[in-house]
């Protein structure tokens, strides 16, 4: 059982920001400017750039970037081995913070 139509989710998530592009042309475009950046440089590929964003993405929290991301990643021929292997490192990083952030709050802690 899937937990979301993904497919339909991530089409209202384009209608809603063509939506917000009609209130505010320049913030959306912004975005598109600022999301392109990276694509100019050429140093990493496109299949690797979605797999960086997917994992960015489950950090952050966020099904748009999430069902945008892993289409994205898909079209440029991810594999469920690179898919599985990014998650891997999405899971990591947030326990690593979460540890981080521990040691952040024992000395808060300590100091109260």
């Amino acid at each position: 059982m899937a937990m979301l139509d993904w497919n339909n989710y991530r089409r209202q998530v384009v209608a809603g920001v063509g939506e917000i592009g009609k209130l505010t042309p320049d913030t959306v475009k912004g975005y598109a400017t600022l999301s392109g950046a990276g694509a100019k440089t050429g140093h990493l590929d496109a299949k690797t750039r979605e797999l960086i964003a997917l994992a960015v993405a489950i950090s952050l929290r966020c099904d748009g970037c999430i069902t945008v991301h892993a289409a994205e990643a898909k079209k440029h021929g991810a594999s469920e081995a690179e898919l599985a292997e990014a998650l891997g490192v999405a899971i990591s990083v947030n326990a690593g913070a979460a540890l981080v952030y521990s040691t952040r709050a024992h000395e808060a802690f300590r100091e109260a």
